[in-house]
């Protein structure tokens, strides 16, 4: 098949390759740009520290979505199917890296392999047919009578919807505020894709103005719902932590001085605050408390201390009192010696 090789595979198209043959489905694409823009903008409201390349990557993805699907429904041709396939592939697996690795903690090693085995996953599914005989693979085995996608090609979705049940239920579980954004968009997108697989088998059924339209237009809105889900939900990653603190070992911080325990920082801020006083006051009532044993009933040694100090008591008495007796006693002996002085004849 070419590039240039119209598909018809939804009820609204039918079999013209008219551009405008598909009106509703169309303009239903414009879900896809508000989802978009609407988590841009809230985007732009989070601090710039919580914003990261991953975050506008996937608002790109959405854009690069609804462009896809936009060409495809107009042109409906081999090529605008491949750019209509790409986009949402893309989103698939940047949006799988982002949740296990930023939501929910699995190291990007392991979060690469888990990436390629789901890629590997959705590959094999996109192959399964179903016909007459059955169900089988395209390429492996006999071929099936009649075969063609299974569910209108909705099967490659189920391992992506799959994914999202599991994740969401794990960041329910440890009560992360992205899971329940998560496990709304897996209840959503599991009815969407219900909506996108029968769109052929209630083509008749679903009529407007007298025109076919089918109830792939619903998948659009549903899907558009979803990826603005999505991106709500990784808004609450949080910040990404820098490269640099993971590349270069952090300088050791010094280490910070021991603080004192309560019962020493007490005494520590008084000794600060004290003024001579206190000090004083302090020293006297340690001079006290060491003189109190003194009171205490004397024993033999004491004894002799105190006998000891008597002696130096009465003594400066004595010192005192004969200075004040030979003051007095001197008029005394002058007269004394003026009467007995021996008169001389004349």
């Amino acid at each position: 098949m070419t590039f240039g090789e119209h598909v018809f595979l939804y009820c609204e198209r039918g079999t013209e390759a008219a551009l405008w043959a598909e009106p509703i489905n169309t303009i239903s694409n414009a879900g896809f740009f508000l989802a978009a823009l609407m988590a841009w903008q809230l985007l732009l409201w989070r601090p710039r520290e919580e914003r990261s390349a991953d975050h506008y990557l996937l608002i790109a993805l959405t854009f690069l979505i609804g462009f896809g699907s936009l060409a495809f429904h107009v042109y409906a041709d081999e090529g605008t199917s491949f750019a209509d396939i790409v986009p949402i592939g893309l989103f698939m697996l940047v949006y799988l890296g982002f949740a296990l690795n930023r939501l929910l903690g699995v190291p990007p090693g392991w979060t690469v392999l888990l990436a390629i085995g789901f890629t590997v996953l959705v590959g094999a599914s996109m192959h399964i047919q179903c016909g007459d005989a059955g169900i089988g693979f395209a390429g492996f085995g006999p071929e099936i009578a009649n075969a063609k996608p299974c569910l209108n090609g909705s099967v490659g979705y189920l391992p992506a919807l799959a994914a999202l049940i599991v994740i969401g239920m794990v960041l329910v579980e440890r009560h992360h505020r992205a899971g329940p954004y998560i496990v709304w968009a897996a209840a959503i997108f599991a009815i969407s894709i219900v909506f996108r697989s029968i769109d052929l088998s209630f083509c008749d059924q679903v009529v407007i103005n007298g025109r076919k339209v089918g109830t792939h237009f619903i998948w659009h809105l549903l899907n558009a719902l979803v990826l603005f889900l999505l991106l709500r939900a990784s808004l609450e990653a949080g910040p990404v932590a820098p490269v640099m603190a993971v590349a270069e070992p952090k300088p050791e911080a010094p280490e910070p001085p021991a603080e004192a325990s309560p019962v020493e920082a007490v005494p520590a801020k008084n000794e600060l605050k004290e003024t001579p006083e206190v000090a004083s006051a302090g020293e006297e009532a340690a001079d006290k408390t060491v003189d109190e044993p003194k009171d205490d009933a004397p024993g033999p040694e004491d004894t002799e201390p105190e006998a000891e100090d008597e002696t130096p008591e009465a003594e400066p008495v004595a010192e005192k009192d004969e200075p004040e007796d030979e003051a007095k006693d001197e008029p005394a002996a002058k007269t004394g010696r003026a009467k007995k002085k021996p008169s001389f004849p004349a």
